[in-house]
């Protein structure tokens, strides 16, 4: 599809900055560390200065990325695309493109609720000519460009009402923009401001939250904090291995191999003290039992919950807030402005099969966000092949494999 200049000039005014002034950073999934901590898992980094015409220059090295960001200049913007190549048949390969939380739209539900057929027909263009400007960058046989655009919405009904919109808006238009079949990151989550002191913070909790963090310290639970350079890193990330497989066979759910975690909490570690990336494993103990775990990653634009694992014993003694807690605490120590819980039932419904983590998640106070989840922009033959055969691997995880199990 050939981009117009009207086009081009109806994006200007969408595509918004990705990479924000040097004192709030990125988003840690636009982060160049966790760009290389893909590429080190089956992903290949690739970074694009974006000019304000729109135009695209790939970024060839770490010394031109430090000279781009170091002129701060809200003009032009670093965009993270990661590709990941797989052979369809012995002599067919075919890549796949991914962009997560990008583009961004600062004040987009105020636009949506002031014009939402606007905004919508802006956002589809906005994506549209980003993908149409990246084609020639991406290796041959690219069949799809995935965007999951930093969108927020405050409720599931205006979050959905903006897909369907989005989607016809685009039809309408003729550019090849759809709603992915499954969203790469949970698109509904709590963010917790840590702008504001920890009373207030405590004060925004439930009263049974703060109970149970009083709870857990009063029967002598305790929170130790660990690094990828402790020199007893490999026993504590152990048992919170064990842990993670404990969570894995209890809720039926499956996770990364073992060396995935431990690699991203080494290269966290390998970034210094002084760095503005702090990637830490937090074990729950009491007496001689560790109980529950978590990772977090902090940077200067978020703090970001991003594992979690349980045993099966002392649960009562509830450690899991105890954990979450600390991890607030030193978040906002870290200068970290926001702590996302990231991920959780769109709704409160108790039918949900997650309906305890939304209670869980929720509890805690801070703002529900509900993203619009992933968006592709088709660029080669069998897009709609490798759609039926996502959709038949996401239902034989989620369903199939429970139903195995007897779950």
């Amino acid at each position: 599809m050939k981009v117009t200049g009207a086009m081009l000039n109806i994006a200007s005014k969408c595509l918004i900055i990705v990479r924000m002034e040097s004192n709030e950073g990125v988003r840690f999934l636009q982060s160049e560390f966790w760009a290389e901590f893909k590429a080190s898992h089956g992903w290949k980094a690739s970074y694009f200065l974006v000019r304000p015409d729109k135009s695209l220059e790939p970024l060839t090295d770490t010394h031109d990325r430090s000279l781009v960001e170091g002129k701060n200049d809200s003009r032009t913007v670093v965009l993270t695309v990661l590709t990941r190549t797989f052979s369809v048949a012995r002599f067919l390969r075919r890549t796949l493109a991914y962009i997560p939380m990008a583009p961004e739209f600062p004040g987009a539900a105020e636009s949506f609720n002031d014009n939402p057929a606007d905004f919508c027909a802006r956002t589809a263009a906005a994506l549209s000519d980003l993908a149409e400007a990246l084609r020639p960058h991406l290796p041959g046989g690219t069949l799809l460009i995935r965007f999951d655009p930093a969108i927020d919405f405050p409720s599931p009904d205006v979050r959905d009402s903006f897909k369907i919109m989005l989607s016809e808006s685009a039809r309408k238009s003729g550019l090849p923009v759809h709603t992915a079949p499954v969203s790469v990151q949970p698109p509904d989550t709590v963010v917790l401001d840590l702008l504001q002191d920890e009373d207030k913070i405590l004060g925004g909790m439930k009263s049974k939250w703060r109970y149970n963090i009083r709870l857990a310290t009063k029967r002598g639970v305790t929170v130790s904090r660990h690094f990828g350079s402790d020199a007893d890193f490999d026993e504590k990330f152990g048992l919170f291995y064990g842990l993670f497989m404990q969570t894995s066979e209890r809720d039926g759910v499956s996770f990364h191999g073992r060396d995935y975690y431990a690699d991203l909490l080494r290269r966290g570690a390998a970034l210094g003290e002084d760095a503005r990336m702090r990637v830490t494993l937090y074990l729950a103990r009491h007496e001689d039992d560790y109980i529950a775990g978590i990772i977090t990653l902090f940077c200067g634009r978020e703090a970001v919950y991003l594992y979690g694992a349980s045993g099966n014993v002392k649960r009562n003694l509830m450690p899991a807030y105890l954990l979450q807690w600390t991890a607030i605490q030193d978040a906002r120590a870290f200068g970290s402005p926001c702590y996302d819980f990231y991920g959780m039932p769109p709704t409160d419904s108790e039918s949900h099969p997650m309906h305890g983590l939304y209670l869980f998640k929720t509890g805690f106070g801070g703002a529900k966000v509900h993203r619009p989840g992933s968006f592709d922009v088709p660029l080669g033959r069998g897009y709609r092949l490798y759609l039926a055969a996502e959709k038949l691997r996401a239902w034989w995880h989620r369903s199939l494999l429970k139903r195995l199990r007897g779950r």
